[in-house]
């Protein structure tokens, strides 16, 4: 019985874990040609604070920046004027998740 319990309490506690939903979502950037200004668009659940970063592919941080989120749709102004044409990361992170995605400046 008690061995029982002990599995059902353990699934219970996997299946909570990894059925957690994301706090943000629909990372976006959208880029003007005509400009030097990239916005960065997503998705939160709720309101917190949020870490944007931009590496290079070397890994290097080439921008970062702590805004606090609104429930929502929130978008980041980036003005890529300085870089260099190439493949850059960019990513949202909170305190338990993180999103990242690529995209290319030419």
């Amino acid at each position: 019985m008690i061995r029982k319990l002990l599995f059902i309490l353990c699934i219970t506690c996997v299946v909570s874990v990894f059925s957690q939903q994301k706090s943000v979502n629909k990372l976006v950037a959208s880029q003007n040609r005509y400009n030097s200004i990239t916005n960065i668009s997503f998705n939160s659940t709720n309101k917190q604070q949020v870490i944007i970063s931009v590496k290079n592919v070397l890994g290097k941080n080439v921008f970062l920046k702590k805004v606090m989120a609104h429930k929502g749709k929130n978008t980041i102004r980036f003005d890529r004027n300085k870089l260099k044409s190439g493949i850059y990361i960019y990513a949202i992170q909170t305190n338990n998740t993180i999103i990242s995605k690529r995209f290319v400046l030419k």
